[in-house]
């Protein structure tokens, strides 16, 4: 099991930003496809965006041309940059990753605990 860490959830104003971060609890040998969910108070998870290991991207209808997600593979980190905040986003936003622990062995489905986004006035 490889736990991951998100950082940067808060409380932020309508029209604000957010970059969220997500890392590897410990040492792994790689990750493949990294992606982020949210899931609101009483709403089920949904996909938010995700990126392949060569920079393909996918986004929600919801946040598209609002949300960024991008990688930096030489520190096995995922990153969510969030702009025009709308009270809608607020959600524990929650990390996906595929990740090999060690060579030789296979890719896992690991998640992270989740950070809180507040968005409101």
């Amino acid at each position: 099991q490889v736990q991951l860490v998100e950082s940067g959830g808060g409380y932020v104003q309508p029209g604000g930003s957010l970059r969220l971060s997500c890392v590897p609890s410990g040492r792994v040998f790689d990750i493949n496809g990294m992606a982020w969910y949210r899931q609101a108070p009483g709403n089920e998870r949904e996909l938010v965006a995700s990126i392949t290991n060569y920079d393909t991207t996918y986004y929600a209808d919801s946040v598209k041309g609002r949300f960024t997600v991008s990688r930096d593979n030489a520190k096995n980190t995922v990153y969510l940059q969030m702009n025009s905040l709308r009270p809608d986003d607020t959600a524990v936003y929650v990390c996906y990753g595929l990740v090999k622990k060690h060579a030789g062995t296979p890719y896992i489905d690991s998640w992270g605990n989740g950070t809180l986004v507040t968005v409101s006035s």
